[in-house]
C-alpha cells in the first residue's frame, strides 16, 4: 500500500492542543493514512511545555514505540513547535540512531519577529499571560507547562542560539515545508494573527512565515487550490473537510490536506524510510 513505510510514523503536535483519542489533533489525516497502510503513533507531549522537557518526554515515547513494534527506527512528522521538540531530542538526547527522518510542518526554525515585538511589552504583562496559559493548559493535562520559557524560545535570537547548539544529526533525513493563507478571511480563526505577522514579517499561515519554516531539504510553500489558502489550523485538518472542491491544477496547490500527507508519506516510503 502507498503509505506502508519501512518504519512507523510518529506524529508530534504543536502548541495549543493535545493528542486525544476522541478529538484528534490531526483530524482525518491519521485515518486516511492508516487506510493506506501506515502505522501511526502520537507524541502526547505537553502542549505548552518547554522544548527540552517535551524532548525528554518524546524520548520516552520513542523508546516505547520501538519496543512495541520491534522497529529499528521511526519517521517523525511534527507540526509547528513540535518540530523543535524533536530536533532537540535527536541532537541532544542521542536518538539520531533511532530516527530515520524528521519532517517539519510550519515549524518556526528561525523564530518570529512578531514574538520579538510582543515580548517588548512590559515583562509583567508577558508573565501574566504566561501564568494564565500555564493554569489553563495544566487543567487540560499538561504536566510541566512553562509558557514564559516557550515564548522566549520562539524569538529570533532564541532560535539563533538554539540552531547554533542543535545541529542536524548525521544519518537523519530532515525536510520541511511551509503554507500560506491567501487572504485574511481565508480562516476566521487566524485572521488577526495573520494580520499581525503579515505586517511584521510578510506572507504566513497565520503564525509562521515560509522563511522561518525552512529547514533541511525544503519542499517549498503550499497553498490551497481554492480561494482560502492554507492556515496553521488547516495544516492539521482542524475543520475535517476538503480545502477546495476542485482538483489541484498547479504544483504547490492542495485541495485536500489528507492527500498532501499521503503524498508526503509515500515519498518517505520511496526513499526507503
Amino acid at each position: 500500500m502507498r503509505c506502508d513505510t519501512k518504519y512507523p510514523l510518529l506524529f508530534v503536535h504543536g502548541m495549543g492542543f493535545h493528542d486525544h483519542a476522541r478529538l484528534n489533533y490531526w483530524g482525518r489525516i491519521p485515518k486516511v493514512l492508516q487506510e493506506n497502510g501506515a502505522r501511526i503513533f502520537y507524541g502526547n507531549q505537553d502542549s505548552h511545555g518547554s522544548v527540552e522537557n517535551n524532548a525528554r518526554f518524546l524520548y520516552g515515547r520513542l523508546e516505547e514505540i520501538l519496543a512495541e513494534t520491534g522497529a529499528e527506527k521511526i519517521n517523525i512528522i511534527a507540526h509547528s513547535k513540535g518540530g523543535l521538540d524533536c530536533r532537540f531530542m535527536i541532537a541532544h538526547l542521542d536518538h539520531g540512531m533511532h530516527t530515520a527522518s524528521l519532517t517539519t510542518i510550519s515549524t518556526p526554525h528561525h523564530g518570529s519577529r512578531t514574538v520579538d515585538w510582543l515580548l517588548g511589552l512590559p515583562d509583567g504583562l508577558v508573565r501574566l499571560a504566561a501564568w494564565l496559559c500555564d493554569r489553563w493548559y495544566g487543567l487540560l493535562g499538561d504536566c510541566k507547562p512553562d509558557s514564559y520559557e516557550v515564548f522566549h524560545s520562539l524569538t529570533t535570537e532564541g532560535m539563533r542560539r538554539f540552531n547554533e547548539k542543535t545541529p542536524d544529526e548525521d544519518g537523519v533525513f530532515y525536510q520541511s515545508c511551509a503554507f500560506v493563507m491567501k487572504y485574511l478571511w481565508s480562516d476566521l480563526l487566524m485572521w488577526f494573527p495573520c494580520l499581525l505577522v503579515g505586517m511584521t514579517e510578510g506572507p504566513n499561515d497565520g503564525l509562521v512565515t515560509p522563511k522561518s519554516a525552512a529547514w533541511g531539504e525544503y519542499k517549498g510553500v503550499y497553498t490551497g487550490s481554492g480561494h482560502r489558502g492554507i492556515s496553521h489550523c488547516d495544516e492539521v485538518d482542524l475543520r475535517r473537510r476538503r480545502l477546495a472542491k476542485g482538483p489541484c491544477r498547479k504544483q504547490g496547490q492542495v485541495s485536500d490536506i489528507t492527500e498532501f500527507y499521503c503524498e508526503l508519506v509515500e515519498e518517505l516510503k520511496d526513499r526507503g524510510f
